[in-house]
């Protein structure tokens, strides 16, 4: 199945407002469904936004509270969803991205490795300690979130490795919105890889989140991207088109890793 339908769900998030959040999910879900999407693609953390005073509170575990929510929605719609939620883990709590199968199942977990001291990740959130990729019936998957596009290696790591895809769940704000824009091109061309990457849009709490959702293919070319509004965009990508370009520039086989 190289062929992949993906909805990017770039919602405005409600800070600390888990309720509302959840219905408008879940009503994207249902139109990303009706659209024939494969998989939607949900903002970071866009049950609750950085309300991270409150994230022991609103911190679900893993096979509970809205992960197990996000489980039926998945399931009710078919459809593959993905985006981060706060997880509870013990006494810490992680941005964790989750991919949901169209049955329903957990395909896997990513906790963010790279914490943004400019919103105080760190003070309140314990880092990831993996990268995460998937054997998915389109090709080998990987998860990023937000922050970690400014982190090169680890999308190095997930295309030597063999991912196709990377999906990335984001809140961006505009203030620094072309420099999502252009991470997200150079990490497709130096990866020739495709990137799916879903930001917020909107006001939530006092911050102004950037939109500019945008899937990339692997030559470089933006398939389909957002504007600075909230929107479900829907693109076909054909994962395929990975090995061509791999083929045309064998970057792959001309590293020099033992000198650098």
């Amino acid at each position: 199945m190289p062929k992949l339908s993906v909805s990017l769900a770039q919602m405005q998030i409600t800070l600390g407002d888990v309720g509302r959040n959840y219905r408008r999910m879940q009503d994207w879900a249902v139109e990303a469904a009706r659209r024939g999407s494969h998989l939607v693609v949900f903002p970071e953390l866009w049950s609750t936004g950085y309300a991270l005073e409150e994230a022991k509170e609103l911190a679900s575990q893993l096979n509970s509270g809205m992960f197990s929510q996000v489980t039926t929605v998945a399931q009710q719609n078919k459809i593959g969803i993905v985006g981060s939620i706060l997880e509870k883990r013990g006494v810490e709590v992680a941005n964790s991205a989750a991919f949901f199968a169209p049955n329903g199942r957990l395909m896997g977990v990513y906790r963010k490795i790279h914490l943004f001291r400019l919103f105080e990740e760190e003070k309140w959130l314990s880092p990831g300690s993996a990268p995460l990729s998937m054997d998915l019936p389109w090709g080998e998957t990987a998860l990023a979130i937000c922050y970690d596009l400014r982190f090169p290696e680890l999308f190095r790591h997930y295309a030597v490795n063999g991912a196709k895809v990377i999906v990335i769940p984001a809140e961006w704000p505009l203030a620094r919105i072309e420099h999502w824009r252009a991470l997200l091109v150079a990490r497709a061309i130096e990866n020739q890889c495709y990137l799916i990457a879903t930001n917020a849009a909107g006001e939530t709490g006092d911050t102004v989140f950037g939109g500019h959702s945008m899937i990339v293919d692997p030559w470089g070319k933006i398939v389909i991207e957002g504007g600075e509004d909230p929107m479900i965009l829907t693109a076909e990508i054909d994962v395929d088109l990975v090995d061509e370009v791999r083929q045309r520039i064998p970057v792959f086989e001309d590293r020099r890793p033992d000198l650098y």
